[in-house]
């Protein structure tokens, strides 16, 4: 989606004429801060402000760390350099791509992954979840045999993995588009055995295996809500964000399915945003757990297999 240039941005100027006047890592970052402020882009993506877009964006070109040396700002730049990071700026800009398609990689539970358009941006808070290992429901022994449902690039899975060196992980998608690209995410961190992408509609392809965890973050974008999002999220796979009216059609169905493939003391986490209040309408007996988590976030219940047996009757 094209967007016209602000009258007032620098971007009127040739790339030539920026790279001769911009110098050191200081100089882009203010710049790139400056033209995505008055871009008025949307910050969903890994970063929450255009200044933290522009350190993403300058550091992920130049390859840098983020915890980089400060010393590293008043570095002069390549003329290589000062190119790529003014062709990103004006592509962000003005396709409204989000940067981690444009620079390939995202950032989640700690770990690098790669992403492109055949995938969601990693973003869910499930990420605190992973980072503590799932201890609030395995306080002593971590889950054996994980499920990362609608795995997308993976991220879930590959980094409960990573966080829990001991257990082994299925990454399931209907997606074989997104399912190529998980299996570079395992490849990238060298889980061999340990993990294995399945193409499988929910539960289809998983016939008799059993999980202690289940975790989903599934389509569950309500129409309303698909309809008016902004520009960024149009470059992510419809398939992977709507989800119906109430953005539950596929929440149903884990529910209605998920308790045949969990033992009997495990325990189903699922991701459904916004879309939390169409799910307790529809449910209201069920006694949902709503998690809470430190660097926000909403909209992730977890549910026991004796809370989905107690009510299986309702997912029906």
């Amino acid at each position: 989606m094209a967007n016209s240039t602000d009258s007032r941005s620098t971007l009127t100027l040739d790339d030539e004429a920026l790279c001769r006047d911009l110098h050191t890592l200081r100089d882009y970052l203010r710049w790139a801060a400056s033209e995505f402020h008055l871009a008025g882009l949307h910050h969903g993506h890994g970063t929450d402000s255009p200044w933290d877009e522009a350190v993403a964006l300058t550091l992920g070109a130049l390859h840098l760390p983020w915890n980089v040396d400060p010393a590293v700002l008043d570095a002069r730049l390549l003329p290589v350099e000062r190119a790529r990071i003014v062709a990103l700026v004006r592509e962000r800009i003005t396709s409204r791509r989000p940067l981690p398609y444009l620079l390939g990689e995202a950032f989640f539970a700690g770990f690098a992954f790669d992403v492109d358009e055949r995938v969601l941006i990693p973003r869910s808070p499930i990420a605190e979840l992973i980072e503590s290992g799932f201890a609030a429901w395995f306080p002593e022994e971590p889950p054996a045999r994980v499920l990362d449902l609608c795995t997308g690039s993976g991220c879930i899975g590959i980094a409960t993995a990573l966080h829990l060196p001991t257990c082994e992980v299925d990454l399931s998608d209907v997606s074989t588009d997104a399912l190529a690209v998980a299996r570079q995410n395992i490849q990238r961190h060298d889980l061999g055995v340990r993990a294995r992408a399945v193409l499988s509609d929910l539960f289809e392809g998983l016939a008799g295996q059993r999980y202690d965890l289940i975790v989903s973050n599934p389509p569950y974008v309500d129409a309303r809500d698909l309809a008016t999002m902004p520009a960024e999220y149009r470059h992510e796979p419809a398939l992977a964000l709507g989800a119906g009216a109430d953005g539950l059609d596929i929440v149903r169905r884990i529910l209605r399915e998920a308790r045949r493939y969990l033992t009997d003391h495990g325990v189903l986490i699922v991701e459904v945003g916004n879309s939390d209040r169409h799910l307790e309408a529809a449910f209201p007996e069920v006694p949902f757990l709503w998690l809470d988590f430190e660097r926000g976030g909403q909209g992730v219940f977890a549910l026991t297999a004796a809370e989905l047996d107690a009510h299986a009757a309702s997912f029906a």
